[in-house]
């Protein structure tokens, strides 16, 4: 694959996750890996219109350092069902060891239910850059200047 750029990311399978698949690319060229609810087996996780609710994934992860994972929404979720990520992207720092969870909301009209197994969000690895912060009496000037929200135009 030309352009292929890998970097190792360990899983660890917590044991209410061990019987799940590991997060997988679902296409040649997919972006993100899949993850996937651990909720238990025969009890859904319910959430109401408005309501949200953090979904665990049954892993905890090791990225490298220089690395954060970027938790997004599946875009089928929330086309067809009005299900999104709350804070998306979410993002896995590299020194983080917990177990990863998806803050679902859902924004449509009817309930959602989050069944085991069920492919609930996705996973990118992406490099970081890292600031350094200096402090400055003045900023440069631009011809946008301090036009906020809507100040470039509307088309």
């Amino acid at each position: 694959m030309s352009g292929d750029t890998r970097v190792q990311l360990r899983i660890m399978r917590l044991p209410h996750g061990a019987d799940l698949p590991l997060p997988d690319y679902h296409s040649a060229q997919a972006a993100g890996l899949d993850l996937l609810a651990s909720v238990p087996d025969g009890a859904p996780v319910e959430i109401a219109p408005g309501k949200r609710a953090a979904i665990p994934t049954g892993i905890a992860l090791a990225l490298p350092a220089g690395y954060e994972g970027q938790v997004r929404p599946r875009s089928g979720m929330a086309l067809q069902h009005g299900v999104t990520v709350l804070n998306a992207p979410g993002t896995v720092d590299a020194d983080y060891r917990g177990e990863v969870q998806v803050i679902l909301v859902n924004l449509g009209s009817e309930p959602f239910l989050v069944r085991r197994g069920m492919r609930v969000a996705q996973l990118v690895i992406a490099a970081l850059t890292r600031a350094s912060v200096v402090e400055a009496t003045h900023l440069d000037s631009t011809a946008r200047a301090t036009g906020g929200f809507g100040s470039t135009g509307t088309d």
